[in-house]
């Protein structure tokens, strides 16, 4: 069977320099199904993602192969009986996960795994409509006016999705290319990106009136999947088709409104080559840099360059929180304004971390400078391990840096959840983690780079010279690093070892953070070679050894991890009177199972974190741990202080052991320590009375909105509201609140007994404005839903004021509906 090399998602060239005749990344990556790991923090990892993420997302995204499967029915001429609701972005999940299992193929040939994989490209490729469109609403509602899609094929593209589930099927057929040397879902990607071109830059009779539709999709990803696609084909019209989407992108279109309906909401507010700062959606703009990196690389351009920088300065100088997460603000699920950061209330989407690292690789690569590594590995260790636990199967969407363990932040849960209705960001761990290995190393024409460091080893040619490299390290939680060198003949090249930033005066790039170690400096960097320590010039971050090198020499680098305090920048309220502790590459937080009461009542100085931490290992869900402890002060119920020890662990380790408080920005004085008390559910307050158009004579319609949070939906030991026994008869239920509030979120916990009363087949809210109801206009990517278990939570798609709420509800046919809660999150 033929096999293909190729290097990880993020690299998209084997050049090696940006000449005018040749161009492609500076650094070439070896690819990371020819890096083999040895080490027990990466590999058991990637063990986990073949035996249960990725066949556990498969299983949940049978929705999205369902609705392929009635796609392709109806253009065989089949007319099914029931057609599952337009639905405008599940399809990319399921390309996600194929994306992922293809890196798993190409890492170690699995029969079963590639026979899956053989019968859904069988059915995507029968779904593919003739002109080689491919969106299953579409093909199964061609004119239906749906939701955020508009009335037709690419009527809508600010918010359709169409072009960025393109995108996902492209990485997923150059993925399952390289992986197996097969070409059918290859086929189907070519014809659909030549289908687009047409349709977007040429003009086809059968779209927009036969004119170019000449506009820039709504979310970005296409851009960065046509070079993949371009490279995989040898074809340059990809690539060029990606440059084409980039530069019109806040040209030919710029949407007009508020919120997910502004311009600057998908970066269309300018010219790709004139935005200097990040603004909105931050998976969409992560996507959209990458996607400047790949193209400028590609093509030997610099056009990109200055507004790159400028972006990436701004993020690391002003709004990324220290776990690497980027998007802190809610409702654009995006960038604010500069230094809001807020803590409990941070969003951090889970995929805008995989975002980061996708633009700070490539931007490494391109510059080849250890800064955009030092950022990816915080993005990478931190927030986007935190997006799942160690078994695998359960997940974050929101990644806050503190938690109460009551209030359900991460859409609708307290704490992780087994899947979401919007499932980009379980299936983007899926296709990340298996690259992570083509991350270790990188050569150029001067030699070699070691980037992220882990137990592994692999071979390259370094000064044309075959050469194995083998290293051995305890990473993330030892900072040594050995490198055993095996050229075939001796050779004289450069080897480049990354000095993260975090063994200098802070803990990652950029002006937010700084250590607040009183007096306390770390032991310095050492380098040896067969022994013998050396000295070393630096440049870009990385030590650089240049020799003739032989079989077996050796290099051991130092990097000390003392557990340090970092302070934030005063311009951030949040963290004003505050320190984070981190160790290493590794931030830490404290979680209620390791403490005495909730985590929020602790105070800890910076003396107390550089004089009296200690560490040790500890198992938790099956994994071994590094924990710390620190000297600290604890709040008593009469408010006095007493001495402490704090337990803390890594954050990407927390909610392992069940719902529980959270903090990662620590109080250092008392007058924060006071500002921090647990806040008890307002929720209560936030209403004035209830109604509804039938109460079972046992029930309470005011029930849902006292405050009194449930365990589950059949959780009965709280007051409900049900409509029994009005089986199948739809229902209203009423909310007036005490004020007009600026509405964030609204949640709904259903009651369901597994018998006369069960969640709604479905049900919509509406709000009261200009004195009459009017439809709530949904976050783009939300939808109401029927979970049992869990708030269902929907968002605003722009700013929404009311005074009064009404739920209509459809029961299901032979049930009544109730609801033990309603919760309004207002906007602070």
């Amino acid at each position: 069977m033929l096999r293909i090399s190729f290097c990880l998602l993020f690299v998209v060239s084997s050049a090696t320099v940006i000449h005018a005749e040749q161009t492609g990344y500076p650094l070439t990556p070896a690819p990371f199904e020819r890096v083999t790991l040895t080490d027990q923090f990466w590999l058991p990892r990637l063990q986990t993602q073949r035996k249960v993420l990725v066949p556990y997302s498969f299983q949940q995204t049978e929705q999205a192969l369902g609705d392929l499967k009635v796609a392709a029915a109806i253009l065989a001429g089949d007319k099914p009986e029931k057609l599952p609701g337009p639905e405008r972005f599940r399809t990319s999940d399921l390309f996600k996960v194929m994306e992922g299992a293809a890196y798993l193929l190409a890492i170690e040939r699995d029969p079963q795994l590639e026979q899956q994989m053989d019968e859904i490209v069988k059915v995507i490729a029968a779904a593919q409509e003739p002109d080689g469109y491919l969106h299953p609403a579409r093909t199964l509602y061609p004119h239906l006016k749906i939701d955020m899609m508009g009335d037709g094929k690419y009527a809508y593209e600010d918010h359709s999705h169409e072009l960025y589930i393109c995108g996902h099927l492209y990485e997923a057929a150059v993925a399952y290319f390289h992986a197996t040397g097969k070409r059918a879902l290859l086929d189907v990607a070519e014809k659909n990106a030549q289908h687009v071109e047409r349709v977007f830059f040429t003009g086809d009779p059968a779209y927009n009136g036969g004119k170019p539709v000449n506009q820039a999709p709504g979310h970005e990803e296409i851009e960065l999947a046509l070079v993949r696609l371009s490279e995989a084909t040898k074809n340059p019209r990809y690539l060029k088709l990606a440059q084409r989407f980039l530069d019109i992108r806040g040209v030919t279109h710029r949407p007009e409104g508020e919120g997910v309906f502004s311009p600057t909401y998908a970066q269309q507010h300018a010219p790709v080559t004139k935005q200097t700062e990040p603004v909105g959606h931050a998976v969409r703009a992560t996507y959209l840099y990458a996607g400047m990196a790949d193209v400028a690389a590609m093509l030997g351009i610099d056009a990109y360059d200055e507004a790159l920088n400028k972006i990436w300065t701004n993020i690391v100088d002003t709004r990324m929180h220290i776990t690497g997460g980027l998007g802190a603000v809610h409702g654009i699920e995006g960038f604010g304004p500069a230094f809001d950061l807020p803590n409990a209330d941070a969003f951090n989407e889970t995929c805008a971390a995989v975002g980061n690292v996708f633009f700070n690789f490539r931007m490494f690569l391109l510059e080849r400078d250890a800064k955009y590594l030092d950022v990816a590995e915080v993005a990478l260790y931190n927030n986007v391990l935190a997006g799942v636990n160690f078994a695998g199967d359960r997940f974050f969407y929101v990644n806050p840096l503190a938690a109460d363990g009551a209030r359900p932040f991460n859409h609708g849960h307290a704490g992780r959840a087994p899947w979401f209705g919007t499932a980009c960001c379980p299936t983007n761990l899926a296709r990340l983690i298996p690259q992570v290995p083509g991350m270790i190393f990188a050569s150029d024409d001067g030699g070699l780079y070691l980037g992220l460091y882990a137990a592994s080893r692999t071979k390259l040619t370094l000064a044309g010279t075959p050469t194995e490299v083998i290293e051995a390290t305890k990473y993330p939680y030892d900072g040594r690093v050995d490198v055993t060198l095996r050229p075939e003949q001796p050779t004289k090249f450069a080897v480049r070892l990354r000095i993260p930033t975090w063994t200098t005066d802070r803990f990652v790039p950029g002006e937010l953070y700084r250590f607040a170690d009183t007096g306390q400096t770390a032991p310095a960097v050492s380098v040896k070679v067969n022994g013998k320590e050396v000295e070393f010039q630096t440049a870009k971050g990385f030590a650089i050894i240049e020799r003739e090198w032989q079989a077996d020499d050796r290099i051991e680098l130092l990097l000390p991890m003392p557990v340090r305090a970092s302070r934030c920048r005063n311009e951030v309220a949040a963290d004003r009177g505050r320190i984070a502790v981190t160790r290493g590459p590794l931030v830490y937080c404290a979680e209620s199972p390791d403490n005495q009461g909730h985590v929020f009542n602790y105070l800890v100085t910076p003396e107390n974190v550089a004089t009296t931490a200690t560490e040790k290992f500890e198992p938790i869900a099956g994994a071994e741990v590094l924990s710390v402890a620190i000297d600290a002060m604890r709040s008593t119920k009469a408010e006095a202080l007493e001495p402490a020890r704090l337990t803390l662990i890594p954050y990407f380790a927390w909610d392992n052991r069940g719902t529980a408080s959270m903090e990662v920005w620590i109080p250092e004085n008392e007058a924060t320590l006071h500002a921090n008390e647990i806040k008890v559910s307002d929720n209560a307050q936030r209403f004035k009375s209830a109604r509804a158009s039938h109460t079972f004579d046992q029930d309470r319609v005011t029930a849902i909105i006292d405050g009194r949070l449930p365990k589950n939906s059949f959780d009965a030991s709280i007051p409900r509201w049900t409509s029994w026994p009005e089986r199948g008869k739809p229902q209203t239920v009423e909310l007036e609140l005490a004020k007009s509030t600026d509405i964030r979120t609204v949640e709904v916990y259903w009651y369901d007994d597994h018998g006369g009363v069960q969640v709604p087949e479905r049900w919509a809210l509406e709000i009261w404005q200009n004195g009459e109801w009017e439809p709530f206009d949904l976050y783009n990517t939300d939808a109401y839903g029927v979970s049992p278990d869990q708030y269902n939570v929907i968002h605003p798609a722009a700013p929404t004021t009311t005074d009064r709420l009404r739920l209509q509800l459809w029961p299901k046919g032979e049930a009544a509906v109730g609801i033990l809660e309603v919760v309004v999150e207002p906007e602070e």
